[in-house]
Parts: C-alpha cells; sequence; structure tokens
C-alpha cells in the first residue's frame, strides 16, 4: 500500500474511531494552500481539526511525533480560513486540534487520541 492509500485508509479509519467517541464529522480533507485539515469534526460545543498520522511501522517513530510545531501553526491558520469561509454554518464558538494516531503495524489497528495539541 502506498503512502496515500494508507494516509486515506487511516483517514477511514479514524472517522470511524472519533464517531465511536461521539465526535460528529462535518467534513474531510479541507484544502488550502500548503495542506489540508484531515478531519473537522464537532464533539459537544467544540469544533475540532483534527490530523490524522497513520504509520505501518515503527521505523520513524510513533505516528503522533510527526505532528510537530510548524503543521500545528499550519492547522491553526487553516482552521482560521475555515472558519471565514463557513459563515452561513452555525458552528461552534470553541475550537480545538486533536491528533489522531493510527498504527498498523499490528494485526489490528491502535488508536491514540491527543486532545488539544493546538491553540
Amino acid at each position: 500500500m502506498n503512502n496515500y492509500k494508507r494516509g486515506l485508509f487511516g483517514e477511514d479509519l479514524a472517522c470511524e474511531f472519533l464517531k465511536s467517541r461521539g465526535y460528529k464529522i462535518i467534513e474531510r480533507n479541507f484544502r488550502i494552500r500548503g495542506g489540508e485539515i484531515d478531519i473537522i469534526a464537532q464533539e459537544n460545543q467544540t469544533l475540532v481539526y483534527v490530523e490524522v498520522k497513520t504509520r505501518s511501522n515503527k521505523l520513524f517513530g510513533e505516528p503522533e511525533e510527526a505532528v510537530n510545531w510548524p503543521k500545528i501553526k499550519f492547522l491553526e491558520r487553516a482552521a482560521k480560513f475555515y472558519r471565514s469561509n463557513r459563515k452561513n454554518m452555525t458552528l461552534p464558538q470553541l475550537e480545538r486540534i486533536d491528533v489522531v494516531s493510527v498504527d498498523l503495524s499490528n494485526t489490528e489497528p491502535h488508536f491514540k487520541l491527543i486532545k488539544n495539541a493546538g491553540f
């Protein structure tokens, strides 16, 4: 499986994982110049921008270790852009960035949810 397909597969799994924890998926793959927000969801009264990192082995460390400071800063900028372009939608005022780590190195996927990774 190439990196692109693995990433999409990981995002699909992450959506199901988040739904099982009460998140409502609003949008996926919101693209702006320079990148994208993988998942935009709502948990209770909070708008959540979710970065998903999927790995099939640990040669380069845990998946969540790939979410660095520049990536968080990009997500913060992208989140502002998203909100400014969705003025016709009723969105929660509270917002945060979460990271979902998807580890495919075992027979069953392993998930790690890191809340409040940014803002």
